[in-house]
């Protein structure tokens, strides 16, 4: 069994696909030989979810800066989406060098106290190019310092069975003993490619009865009045991955990057994503349960890590670790 720590965890998406044990679209992703002993993230909602999924040992609303390596128990995989607002291709302020960008030398930081046998780190695609790579260079410098070999990789959700376009940089750290005694880690192989999970999995019907997830006349107006160079209503194709999915999916704009539903085309139609929708998107099975409001539950599922990419992610961690006994 290997212990498991999670910084920035949120409700916890990471985790689920940590430790498996659920259904995804039919599709059972079995238990890991994984035990969550620690979980932490700033969000209190993200935490009281989390508590509400979960049988972490500990599972903490704290700010990570302020939390103590000592205070954290002992692991073997330690895993971490460090905000990636600074980094992200959708941010046009990009400073990467504000306090949320350098959230990942927090991360360094009990990385190097803890010294699992491995890490992974999670981020927007963004990281990669920003500022040339000298930021992303800088990140897997700090890791490696920590004494870590590094592997990274960009990996689309939807090659892994998600109905969500979703990119993400993956980064897994090897301690250097363990390197070099079991060699390079490989990346798990596409499940999907070619064959993608269409939205319709998570969107069995179009027309729904609740009108409080529907654009109203105003909304649809301004859309069609906006420039030409506007993005105008990115109505998604159910028979299709969505395209990424937000923290602020209560405040979607039909005059925007954000996916929506059209619903009627002859009546204009358009509506947001329910949570549980959404949910599905991220490919939480309908069991998960999120504390707060509506609101509250978009911030938690727009900010996940998608569980069932995760689980490939775990698996293939885990069969690395296993030849090491």
């Amino acid at each position: 069994m290997y212990n498991v720590v999670s910084l920035f965890c949120g409700c916890g998406g990471v985790d689920l696909g940590t430790v498996g044990g659920f259904t995804f679209n039919q599709t059972e992703y079995a238990k890991h030989p994984c035990k969550l002993v620690y979980a932490c993230d700033i969000d209190q909602k993200a935490i009281d979810s989390h508590k509400m999924n979960f049988d972490a040992e500990q599972a903490v609303c704290a700010d990570v800066c302020e939390v103590e390596a000592d205070d954290i128990p002992a692991c073997d995989i330690l895993t971490g989406g460090f905000p990636c607002q600074s980094f992200s291709t959708v941010n046009p302020t990009k400073d990467p060098f504000d306090d949320r960008a350098n959230l990942y030398k927090q991360m360094v930081r009990i990385v190097q106290a803890k010294q699992p046998k491995v890490f992974v780190a999670e981020n927007v695609k963004g990281m990669m190019t920003l500022h040339k790579g000298t930021i992303f260079k800088r990140v897997l410098s700090a890791f490696e310092d920590a004494g870590y070999k590094t592997f990274y990789s960009l990996l689309n959700a939807a090659d892994y069975g998600v109905p969500q376009k979703r990119e993400r940089v993956i980064i897994v750290g090897i301690r250097n003993d363990i390197w070099e005694q079991q060699g390079d880690f490989i990346f798990p192989k596409k499940t999907h490619e070619g064959n993608w999970t269409p939205l319709s999995v998570a969107v069995p019907e179009l027309a729904i009865e609740d009108k409080k997830y529907y654009f109203s006349e105003r909304a649809v107006q301004g859309m069609k009045n906006a420039k030409n160079n506007m993005k105008r209503g990115l109505a998604q194709n159910l028979n299709e991955p969505c395209l990424t999915v937000t923290s602020h999916l209560a405040k979607v704009s039909l005059n925007s990057r954000d996916p929506v539903l059209l619903v009627n085309p002859e009546k204009e139609l358009y509506r947001r994503f329910t949570p549980l929708e959404a949910a599905r998107i991220q490919s939480f099975p309908d069991s998960f349960k999120f504390a707060g409001t509506d609101t509250t539950a978009y911030r938690q599922i727009g900010n996940a890590i998608p569980p069932v990419m995760f689980w490939h992610i775990t698996d293939a961690i885990t069969k690395y670790l296993d030849k090491t006994k």
